[in-house]
């Protein structure tokens, strides 16, 4: 079981990426508006109207998705790697194993499976939105390639269900922390969820009791964008969300079951801890990104990435931090680790990391090598050549095809044409509108 979902998890980082190379590609082809120098660019004879990812709405659509489909990536990849290990310790009698440790994939793998499903299946449809009403079109490969992903959501563990086993797990950390028991604290050493050790110890008093605000607050010490640039503290500020919404399900479950039962304590809880499944999936995401560039520039000579590419990735994992703490942001002023005042640093962090990754959108698309056999896309041919495409797809369709009587398509003799030829259809003066049969 955790290991079909583990492999949903890997698999969800195609699918996302095929549907960002589709949209971001035709983005680049697709050209709207005017630029203001258009008599500039006229005189030197290059295109004056701007390239649909040009505009911040566009990139602020696709950019984050893209950026996801890596850290997806990275994800599976580790929980992939984990399972195998476990698998052969398990084989080889080794007593390392825990009940701990099982419980820590089981959470991560419900976790991930819920989160990344759920974010790929909508980012699929973002980008069929994001093509406009071309993306209507089956020649896109966006219907189809929706169509496919969506069963993912369901399979394996229904993604409103998953959460409560994510939170039973780590609800036993905070049992642990509460009790002072520190062979099971120990246990938790080299776990997902041993992050939350140190924010959790930070929000609750000595005696486990009742948390204080986050004692983690968002450094602005350059009071601009620059203060959000840090993968870092990024990274520590999603811990610290995390910990919090952990410790709040904790305390809402702990204060229903005095005044009613435990069954009704726990249903109104499911809201709490749907959020807090979230935040623990989006920390390891972001974790998991980030451990695995360092790894590959700790490789040196004998990784596929070089300086210039770790760069752009890290750009990436910057701006997918960003965007999520823009899109929950809720959650980050709840704990009181962002400011109102510092929101529109964040907003604009965001816009200064887009401004850096925009030349390379395509080059990220195009690394991930999709064939146009494998895309399926009009949209996202590899050439560019979408519009040519479009038309050859609608010149292929059995709609458009002649008739064995040499007429326009079929299904025309039999329906279409009694209504426009022989008078039927024929406009007649004096009377409203057309005679027909309809």
């Amino acid at each position: 079981m955790m290991q079909v979902r583990a492999y949903i998890i890997h698999s969800s980082n195609d699918a996302l990426a095929m549907a960002c190379t589709i949209a971001i590609r035709y983005s680049t082809i697709r050209r709207q508006g005017y630029n203001s120098d258009a008599d500039k660019k006229l005189a030197e004879n290059a295109p004056n109207e701007i390239q649909v990812l040009d505009y911040r709405q566009q990139q602020y659509r696709l950019l984050p998705l893209l950026a996801a489909s890596y850290a997806i990536f990275f994800s599976g990849k580790h929980v992939l790697a984990r399972l195998k290990n476990i698998e052969n310790q398990l084989v080889s009698g080794s007593t390392a194993i825990t009940k701990t440790v099982v419980g820590d994939i089981h959470a991560t793998t419900s976790a991930l499976k819920s989160y990344a499903t759920a974010f790929t299946a909508d980012g699929i449809e973002d980008c069929r939105k994001a093509c406009g009403g071309h993306g209507f079109l089956v020649s896109s490969g966006l219907v189809e390639l929706s169509n496919t992903y969506l069963q993912s959501c369901t399979v394996e563990g229904d993604n409103y269900m998953l959460p409560q086993q994510v939170v039973k797990v780590l609800l036993k950390l905070i049992g642990a922390m509460q009790s002072g028991d520190a062979a099971l604290l120990k246990d938790h050493k080299g776990t997902d969820m041993e992050y939350l050790i140190a924010p959790l110890m930070a929000l609750m008093k000595e005696n486990g009791g009742v948390p204080n605000k986050s004692r983690f607050v968002f450094p602005t010490t350059n009071g601009n964008a620059q203060d959000f640039l840090d993968v870092s503290t990024i990274l520590e500020a999603f811990q610290h969300r995390s910990a919090c919404l952990l410790l709040d399900v904790a305390m809402q479950l702990a204060s229903n079951m005095a005044k009613s039962s435990a069954q009704q304590a726990w249903n109104d809880c499911l809201l709490g801890m749907a959020r807090a499944s979230r935040a623990h999936a989006s920390y390891i995401l972001l974790r998991d990104f980030y451990n695995g560039l360092k790894e590959e520039e700790e490789k040196s000579s004998s990784s596929c990435l070089g300086p210039n590419e770790i760069q752009v990735l890290s750009q990436c994992l910057t701006l997918l931090g960003l965007y999520w703490m823009d899109q929950y942001l809720e959650d980050f002023l709840q704990n009181q680790s962002i400011s109102p005042g510092s929101i529109p640093h964040l907003r604009q962090a965001i816009l200064d990391v887009m401004t850096k990754l925009r030349p390379d959108a395509v080059g990220l698309c195009d690394a991930r090598d999709y064939s146009d056999f494998r895309l399926k896309s009009a949209l996202g041919k590899f050439d560019g050549d979408v519009y040519p495409a479009i038309m050859e797809s609608a010149r292929r369709d059995p709609l458009n095809q002649k008739s064995a009587d040499g007429g326009v398509g079929m299904g025309y003799d039999e329906s279409l044409k009694k209504l426009i030829v022989g008078g039927i259809g024929e406009y007649k003066k004096g009377l409203s509108g057309t005679v027909s049969r309809l």
